[in-house]
């Protein structure tokens, strides 16, 4: 059997499926995967052993530069992938669903229009499934693959995954202590609202004894890292230079903790099993990660809608630097 899965973006959302590979492998290891990946985020899957074929697209390059032509010709451009038995929309977009359609294959499979923000896009499948848009993500996913392949995954088997992400990067050049407690900061999120504020990250580092290393996306989080540095005025406080996916995977799988808000890198955590607290503000903690004992999440007192999120919420700021640290070293220190 050979399956395609489709999704497309981001970096957490990626994340979050990726989980499923495995226990499609565990109902036949002769199923082929492939995945349909926007290309900038394609370092994500590179180097998984079970995925077969990569299909690169640049949707997002034809939104951007505004170009029918160009979005045309990248359409065209996958009717080439497959044909497939089965293709398996995970995202649940139009742009996902119309990808999906035109990959050959007799079956096209995503949810019903009640579980997905875009409900026109359950249109483009020929076999749909239900499953509430506010579930938790991680188990809409799972729970959409088993509806697939007619299969059934337990929460135990959910809480007993193996790591899933994989790097080819041996050597960092990233500052790693060997007498204390490596961890990762993430100051960075797509959008004000979901960010920790520096001021709270700096007080965490005078509060924590432990070795920090910054991570940046862009410029400006680049900016807010070095400050956070500079402020913090402890030479255990670094600023990593700019990571590739595949160095991220890396750095990441290498420590002993990650810190941030609701994004991908912090995800990443989770998936490598490696312990993560997760800040959430104006997004769903219950529904946007998966929970387990070395993986937490600390939500603020907002109450949030999964299906319209509040990007003028900025509640993440009520969330305590003592509560933050409190957790931080019951994690460091009582789980390994």
């Amino acid at each position: 059997m050979k399956i395609a899965i489709v999704k497309l973006s981001a970096l957490g959302d990626i994340v979050h499926a990726m989980i499923v590979i495995q226990f499609i492998k565990m109902q036949d290891q002769k199923i082929q995967i492939d995945w349909v990946v926007e290309e900038r985020f394609a370092g994500l899957l590179d180097n998984h052993p079970d995925i077969k074929n990569i299909h690169k697209v640049n949707i997002q390059k034809s939104k951007n530069q505004k170009s029918i032509f160009l979005l045309i010709n990248e359409l065209r451009s996958i009717r080439k992938f497959g044909p497939y038995d089965i293709v398996i929309d995970m995202q649940g977009l139009i742009k996902s669903a119309l990808v999906s359609r035109l990959i050959p294959s007799p079956i096209t499979i995503g949810f019903d229009r009640f579980s997905i923000r875009e409900n026109m896009a359950s249109f483009f499948y020929n076999k749909k499934f239900q499953c509430d848009y506010c579930e938790n993500v991680i188990k809409r996913n799972i729970a959409l693959i088993s509806f697939a392949l007619d299969s059934k995954v337990s929460s135990q088997a959910t809480m007993q995954k193996l790591p899933f992400l994989y790097s080819s990067q041996k050597h960092l050049n990233v500052i790693l202590s060997h007498l204390k407690k490596n961890i990762v900061l993430i100051p960075g999120a797509s959008y004000q609202a979901k960010r920790y504020p520096m001021e709270k990250f700096i007080d965490l580092t005078k509060n924590l004894d432990a070795n920090f290393i910054i991570i940046w996306g862009n410029k400006n989080e680049e900016v807010i890292a070095n400050e956070i540095k500079n402020q913090a005025a402890n030479i255990n406080v670094n600023v990593s230079e700019a990571l590739s996916l595949d160095a991220l995977i890396s750095l990441i799988n290498k420590v002993d903790l990650v810190i941030g808000p609701d994004t991908g890198p912090t995800h990443i955590a989770w998936a490598l099993n490696v312990p993560s607290i997760t800040l959430f503000g104006p997004t769903p903690g219950l529904r946007n990660t998966y929970i387990t004992k070395i993986n937490k999440v600390i939500e603020s007192d907002s109450k949030v809608n999964p299906r319209k999120i509040n990007k003028n919420d900025y509640s993440i700021k009520n969330i305590s630097v003592d509560e933050v640290v409190k957790m931080s070293e019951s994690l460091l220190y009582k789980n390994k």
